[in-house]
This record gives C-alpha cells, structure tokens and sequence, in this order.
C-alpha cells in the first residue's frame, strides 16, 4: 500500500458535466441553459433576494431600533452564583470560566447584585454594580476593578 494505489470510496465522487460539447453529448447547442432569457446570457441571473422587481422582502420589513458600533457587551455574572467558591478565594475570571459561570469574556466581566453573598472572597472583574460591590464588601471580601 502505498501513495499510487490510493483511491476516494466507490460511489464518492462524481465526473462533472461538461457541457456545451455538442449534439452527441446530450447537453451541447444551448449547454443546459434553455432557449434565451437573462439566465442564457453571459453573466445573465439577478442578485441573491431579488424577486423580479417586486418590493424585496428585507425592504418590506419594518426596521426597528438602533444598534451602536460602540456598545460594550459584558460577561454577567450574579453574586448567588459566587457562593460555590471557598471562602478567601481568589475569583478572578480565569476561576470563574473554569466553574461554567462564563463562557467568554467578551468586552469584559460585570458581577451584578441579583442574589446574596455570604462568604469572603476577593472578586476581580472589569465591572461592579453598585449595590453588588457593597455586598462583597459587607460579607469581608474585596472588589478590585481589573
């Protein structure tokens, strides 16, 4: 066994269709296109979403809203889901992607308020609400803005 005797699996590859070789061919004279229209033509067929010059659907659509470039998109995580952590931990965000609370960080990592805490950690993070650092705070932890 070697290179040379290598082939692809029976039934796995297909010859292609050359077409516009003439009459005996089967798919000479007009080569599969049919007789004249746009789709005959050299370079003929329209643009994908053209419907014949009816209103296209992605115009028919109401818009909605606003969209910035600029908006920030942060990994949330909520203080309930820092009680799995030991007491004086360390939850920075490589911890936190290691116990499933992100799964990416995206423009940052915002720990939120939803929930209580009852350990002291040292949470880092790019962001805190305001009432979520006060409660890391109250428990004996620390809040440090990364």
């Amino acid at each position: 066994m070697d290179l040379s005797n290598l082939k692809p699996a029976a039934g796995s590859t297909k010859n292609r269709k050359r077409i516009g070789r003439g009459p005996g061919s089967g798919a000479g004279k007009t080569a599969g296109k049919g007789h004249k229209g746009q789709n005959a033509r050299s370079g003929g067929g329209v643009k994908p979403g053209f419907e014949g010059g009816q209103m296209p659907l992605q115009r028919r659509l109401p818009k909605r809203g606003f969209a910035s470039l600029n908006k920030k998109v942060y990994a949330l995580v909520n203080l309930r889901d820092l009680d799995a952590f030991d007491a004086g931990a360390v939850v920075d965000i490589e911890a936190l992607g290691n116990a499933g609370l992100i799964s990416g960080v995206k423009d940052g990592v915002k720990i939120l308020a939803d929930g209580d805490i009852s350990k002291a950690l040292t949470v880092q993070a790019h962001k805190f609400s305001k009432s979520a650092a006060e409660k890391i705070v109250a428990a004996g932890g620390k809040a440090e803005v990364l």
